[in-house]
């Protein structure tokens, strides 16, 4: 029995593999972004408001981890499983070797900058003086601890490569549960306070690191990845910063998308909290379809590099048609009840006046966004990182913003509708890279 045949990505049923990969993938996002909130409650509750506003003084740090994570693990996981569909497992161990050498190295360099700029950085991103203390020591500590949240984020994604899915759920879930369970014990027990939340949250990412490892390791069936593995390699590193750099500029241009929109809306009163929450909702409609495509992913990859353009064609088919049920329903819950959402939040009749009609228009461009995404996913997983990139700036960035502009000079009503607009014109551009893939 050959490779092809051995290998489940190449001849198990797609919609199965598909459902295997990615309730994994979205049960790991769920969890994650709950514990976040559960890490806040306990700060709130210890320290009160100033705790809060530390951690979100720390929340660019974060992001910059996370989008070195992305870049190192999906373009490290994507060329892994290139190299599997072409059965050259020799290729696909060093690539996975080099992309954990870049995780964890790129995590002490930034984790050596933090140390040695932390009071610039900490004012430079907003620290007042009442929260500056706050955000000196929980950042102080929680730095010790990018290396192994990058080599975590990064690392899970080359678990999932290998098929196993489960595993990448449990490295994160762990973390998260040992993050959950040490927050009360340290921030209460041991009248640590923020420093607590800090500790704990360290030792969790330790335990989930070393987990991604473990199994990449010793339970990746497919790969054997000796020493020679991890020896830093010029032409592989290109390769992986070729394919995942946009997920750094994607990381780039949402914050510069928000920035832009922010003071666009700033003459509109209330309108910025309006945009606020809806950010908070769609993530709720958008973090299922994000699971499902990193479910996609290492199907598309070993398949594309197999050359078995079917089974490519089959899972770009049935992850456009999932993402599009959820999207779609996603549209119905905002243009049935978008007062109902907007009323979570404690909303004044002032915002529900301006964001139940913002939440009906703004939801339009959803079933646009489901085919974008997987289509985007595609690229990436396929190499052709470079129009996952353009489409990408065009839907958050080169389209969107300027459209807000010119339709602010006619009313905020008009403002909304900047999200179709630029979801419509990058989804054409989005299907000739397909059609041209």
């Amino acid at each position: 029995m050959n490779q092809s045949q051995a290998n489940p990505l190449g001849t198990e049923k797609i919609s199965a593999l598909l459902l295997r990969f990615a309730i994994p993938s979205i049960i790991a996002m769920v969890v994650s972004a709950l514990y976040n909130m559960v890490d806040q409650f306990f700060i709130g509750r210890s320290v009160g408001m100033l705790g809060n506003a530390a951690t979100n003084v720390a929340f660019p740090l974060v992001i910059t981890c996370t989008a070195i994570a992305l870049m190192c693990g999906i373009g490290g996981a994507a060329n892994f499983n290139l190299c599997m569909g072409q059965h050259d497992k020799e290729n696909a161990a060093s690539f996975a070797g080099n992309a954990v050498t870049m995780l964890f190295s790129l995590g002490v360099i930034l984790c050596i900058i933090t140390r040695l700029f932390l009071k610039p950085m900490m004012v430079l991103f907003g620290a007042t003086s009442q929260v500056l203390n706050y955000s000196l020591i929980y950042t102080g500590i929680t730095s010790f601890g990018f290396p192994f949240l990058i080599l975590t984020t990064g690392g899970t994604n080359l678990v999932r490569a290998d098929g196993s899915p489960n595993y990448s759920m449990a490295c994160t879930l762990t973390g998260a549960v040992i993050n959950t369970i040490l927050d009360p014990l340290l921030i209460f027990g041991f009248h640590m306070g923020i420093a607590g939340a800090a500790v704990a949250t360290v030792f969790g990412q330790i335990v989930a690191a070393s987990m991604a490892l473990w199994f990449n390791l010793k339970f990746n069936k497919e790969l054997d990845i000796s020493m020679k593995g991890f020896h830093p390699n010029g032409h592989l590193i290109g390769q992986i910063y070729k394919v995942g750099a946009p997920s750094i500029v994607v990381q780039a241009i949402g914050s510069l998308m928000t920035y832009g929109m922010n003071l666009i809306l700033a003459a509109f009163g209330s309108a910025q909290t309006v945009f606020g929450i809806y950010f908070k909702l769609q993530s709720f409609v958008f973090m299922p379809v994000f699971g499902l495509t990193q479910g996609l992913m290492p199907i598309m990859g070993y398949n594309y590099g197999a050359r078995n353009k079917k089974r490519v064609t089959g899972a770009v088919k049935i992850g456009c048609v999932i993402a599009l049920i959820i999207e779609i329903a996603g549209l119905i819950v905002f243009e049935i009840c978008p007062g109902t959402l907007i009323s979570i939040f404690n909303a004044t009749p002032d915002l529900h006046e301006i964001g139940d009609s913002a939440l009906r228009i703004i939801a339009i461009h959803f079933p646009m966004a489901a085919i974008g995404i997987t289509l985007s996913t595609l690229f990436q997983a396929t190499g052709h990182g470079m129009y996952s990139l353009v489409q990408s700036v065009m839907r958050q960035l080169v389209v969107l913003v300027p459209a807000a502009w010119l339709l602010s000079k006619i009313s905020l009503g008009a403002v909304w509708f900047c999200f179709p607009i630029s979801e419509l014109i990058s989804l054409i551009v989005t299907v000739v890279f397909f059609v041209i893939l």
